[in-house]
């Protein structure tokens, strides 16, 4: 069985939660050149992988509140939690992407954390992926996020 399918809305919520603190302990104390480094043409850099995690966050927010407060249900789920971004070299630092990321985090966990059974069991139609509930999305986020962060 797959991570994403063992899950309970408790798990997902609690692994979304800590992701940002992670990766906030991980990077804190490197330089600039550090998180810049590549080691290998195919890998990106520790400050490219923090700067797509902060925009997927904010996509995956948006994408969470469209779709409990405005009744959404339909919605590009793998492009929210993989979003194609090019800003890290010139993006804003990464103590700012950091702060942003978790800061929207804790928000979209705010809201995440007041659902009930059939707010979870709530579908949405995926242009890709087909249907799926919003748990299945929220596994999808955590699963995607656990993968960048090892």
């Amino acid at each position: 069985m797959e991570l994403q399918e063992e899950l309970s809305p408790a798990d997902a919520v609690l692994l979304m939660s800590s992701v940002p603190e992670r990766i906030g302990d991980l990077v804190y104390g490197l330089d600039e050149a550090r998180l810049r480094y590549r080691h290998g043409p195919a890998f990106p850099t520790l400050k490219e992988v923090i700067s797509h995690l902060a925009w997927a966050g904010i996509a995956v927010d948006a994408l969470l509140r469209r779709a409990h407060l405005d009744h959404v249900d339909e919605a590009d789920v793998g492009a929210a939690i993989d979003p194609q971004s090019e800003q890290a070299e010139t993006g804003p630092p990464v103590e700012e992407l950091l702060g942003d990321y978790v800061r929207v985090r804790r928000r979209t966990i705010d809201l995440l954390r007041g659902w009930s059974e059939a707010e979870w069991s709530r579908s949405l139609r995926d242009p890709k992926l087909g249907e799926l509930t919003l748990l299945d999305a929220c596994r999808k986020v955590a699963a995607h996020e656990v993968g960048h962060l090892t």
